[in-house]
């Protein structure tokens, strides 16, 4: 059984001050030192980048579709670009990691309730075994479409409950680093 990394979108768009609220404020911060820990482990990191096809789209500019500093790839770890919400849709991802046998994925990245929860129902309909860092993941608030806003928190717990068990082994990002302690 071989594992890999996704971390999913950590771009700098998802920093732009006109956002509406996020949860977990620590979540970068679990993230870098979570991939610190599969690289000194030579475990496979494996990163998801969006990129908007239409003009309007928030990750069509150049700027907002970069890395955060800290997330940029390093030399041997592979990049997937996507324009939709799943990591496996456009992408030759799933023959990537059949290739290499990998058949478990810890998952984290932005956003929990897009394009992190998508990639994580793919990958458990493909068969693969799914942990998701919760900690590790960031939501922001949503529209309720009647001019209010679901919390950063609701909408993040509403996912993981969606996720847990049926899709994905729901964990911290402790539990992941004292996993290979």
């Amino acid at each position: 059984m071989a594992e890999a990394l996704l971390v999913v979108d950590v771009q700098r768009g998802f920093l732009h001050p006109q956002l509406p609220a996020r949860n977990n404020d620590g979540a970068e911060e679990k993230m870098q030192k979570i991939m610190e820990d599969f690289r000194c482990s030579g475990r496979e990191i494996i990163h998801i980048q969006h990129r908007g096809t239409d003009s309007s789209s928030f990750f069509y500019d150049e700027e907002n579709i970069r890395f955060q500093s800290g997330f940029e790839p390093r030399v041997g770890e592979k990049v997937f670009t996507k324009n939709v919400n799943s990591a496996f849709i456009g992408t030759n991802l799933l023959a990537y990691l059949r290739e290499r046998g990998i058949d478990r994925l810890t998952v984290m990245g932005c956003t929990l309730p897009h394009c992190v929860s998508t990639t994580v129902r793919m990958a458990a309909n493909y068969g693969f075994q799914v942990t998701l860092v919760e900690d590790a993941c960031v939501t922001f608030a949503l529209s309720d479409g009647a001019g209010d806003f679901l919390s950063p928190e609701m909408v993040h717990l509403y996912n993981i409950a969606a996720l847990r068990d049926e899709f994905a082994t729901i964990v911290s990002a402790q539990q992941v680093l004292e996993k290979y302690i």
